[in-house]
C-alpha cells in the first residue's frame, strides 16, 4: 500500500465508490470526505472560506462512516457548498468534525454529479498494514 493516494474514487456499476486512507481512523474518515468531494468536483478548486461543524455517533466504525458521509451529503445539498478539507476527531463511536469549503461556484467547480447518499454497498472500515481504509459506494 505504500504510495497509495490518501483518497480516491472508483467505479461501481452505475454508482461511484469513495475511499479514504490514513494513519489514524480519523484521518481515513477525513480522506473519505475528500473522496466524496472528488465525486462532485476537484477538491483543489475549493476555497476554504466557510466552515461547518458535523457530529455523528454510531455503534461501529462502518455505521459511523455511513452516517459521516450522509451528514456531508446533507450539508452539501442543503447549504449548496463543497468542501476542500476536513478536520475529524473520533472517540469511541462519536465523530466530531469541521468541514472547510465554500458555496458552489458552478463556473469554477463544474459540478459533475449530485451525490444522493452513502450506501451499505461495499461499506468497509479496516486496518491494512500501517493504514486505515474507509470506503463505501455512494448513490449518484
Amino acid at each position: 500500500m505504500p504510495g497509495a493516494p490518501p483518497f480516491e474514487t472508483f467505479e461501481h456499476d452505475a454508482d461511484i465508490g469513495v475511499r479514504g486512507r490514513g494513519a489514524t481512523l480519523a484521518e481515513a474518515f477525513a480522506n473519505a470526505g475528500r473522496a466524496l468531494t472528488a465525486v462532485v468536483t476537484d477538491p483543489a478548486r475549493v476555497r476554504e472560506s466557510t466552515s461547518v461543524e458535523v457530529a455523528c455517533e454510531a455503534g461501529d466504525p462502518e455505521s459511523l462512516l455511513f452516517d459521516w458521509l450522509n451528514a456531508l451529503v446533507f450539508e452539501m445539498a442543503t447549504r449548496w457548498v463543497v468542501f476542500a478539507r476536513y478536520e475529524v476527531g473520533i472517540e469511541g463511536g462519536r465523530l466530531r468534525a469541521t468541514a472547510f469549503g465554500e458555496p458552489v461556484a458552478v463556473a469554477r467547480h463544474q459540478p459533475a454529479v449530485e451525490v444522493k447518499g452513502a450506501t451499505w454497498t461495499g461499506l468497509r472500515v479496516a486496518r491494512e498494514g500501517e493504514l486505515w481504509v474507509a470506503e463505501c459506494v455512494v448513490d449518484v
